[in-house]
């Protein structure tokens, strides 16, 4: 490499660092407290730059557009182009698949990982009326809400729905919808948990893998910038969301399909001593889920927490979920 290759980034490491982040009011939200984390560990000023993605534009619902990162691509295609320095996701939108140019960087401690409902008049899921709209734009949790509701001797019809936390309150309020499902992590990140009617525990419906993380990602060959950013990754949550991801690969399902996964810690005191992931995947009319559960010690390493995700999926199809997916990757 030439001097002044060499000195080329170290000159334009004193400007501030750009942050690529979604243009939607939550990602904003989500930015705006990754950047602050950066300051204080860099030391350095953060500016926001935000991108517009595929996902964003498209009026199409997350199942048709593929959903495997559709909000993800244009974040990482200015990464790779130097217009950004390091990007933000929420995890559970990232391909399982970690690109070799992009390092994850850090998984910061994660949010409330429930979802939670949205009801008319503040009611709770169990109080919702026989027959009940409730909306969501997602086959998992469709899958589980109908087999809660059917376990309960309830019916809903569940309607797919996209958009933002606005569009999506907004069904309720102007009365075209019951309910909708939406994430514990993105309302709180926004300011807006109390707006929630019913927290939905994860042993009624699992999360998506992921969800209630963020990733924050660079270029893979920044190795002071990967080195920096670092400083903020939780070690128990990357472990939890590593083991779920691998699920998810394993069952060679896409963001899109009706999978729920949830590893959490199992402490004795004070002294945390396993790890239980458990997974879900079903029909999105809840008439068939298969959902089982493994306890390990807590993963060490990377290898050890994919080992966990995998073990789980072999024991999920061996139970037939292949066959529930409805979009096995070929």
């Amino acid at each position: 490499m030439s001097e002044q290759a060499r000195e080329a980034p170290q000159r334009r490491a004193e400007g501030p660092l750009r942050l690529g982040t979604r243009r939607s009011k939550l990602a904003m939200a989500q930015s705006g407290l990754v950047a602050d984390a950066v300051r204080q560990v860099t030391g350095r000023p953060v500016e926001l730059v935000e991108i517009t993605t595929y996902g964003d534009v498209s009026r199409e619902h997350l199942a048709q557009i593929g959903g495997t990162g559709v909000f993800v691509t244009a974040l990482r295609e200015a990464l790779l182009r130097g217009e950004v320095d390091f990007a933000v996701h929420s995890l559970k939108d990232l391909p399982t698949a970690q690109p070799a140019e992009l390092a994850l960087a850090a998984v910061p401690v994660r949010e409330d990982v429930r979802d939670v409902l949205v009801a008319r008049d503040g009611l709770t899921f169990a109080q919702l009326p026989d027959g009940a709209r409730v909306g969501t734009g997602s086959p998992r949790r469709m899958a589980q809400l109908n087999a809660y509701a059917r376990s309960h001797g309830l019916t809903i019809e569940t309607v797919p729905i996209r958009g933002n936390v606005d569009t999506r309150i907004g069904y309720v309020r102007k009365g075209e919808l019951d309910a909708v499902v939406l994430a514990a992590a993105g309302l709180n990140r926004i300011g807006r948990i109390d707006e929630a009617t019913d927290f939905l525990s994860v042993d009624t419906v699992l999360p998506a893998p992921g969800q209630g993380a963020l990733a924050i990602e660079c270029v893979a060959d920044n190795a002071s910038l990967v080195a920096a950013l670092g400083e903020l990754d939780d070690p128990y949550t990357r472990a939890a969301v590593t083991a779920e991801r691998s699920l998810l690969a394993a069952l060679e399902a896409g963001c899109s399909a009706p999978v729920g996964a949830f590893a959490d810690l199992l402490a004795d005191g004070q002294t945390v001593k396993e790890m239980r992931l458990r997974g879900v995947v079903g029909t999105t009319d809840g008439s068939t889920l298969v959902q089982l559960s493994t306890t390990g010690p807590v993963p060490g390493t990377h290898d050890q927490a994919m080992a966990l995700g995998r073990e789980l999926a072999a024991e999920m199809l061996a139970k037939g979920a292949a066959g529930l997916m409805g979009e096995r990757a070929h």
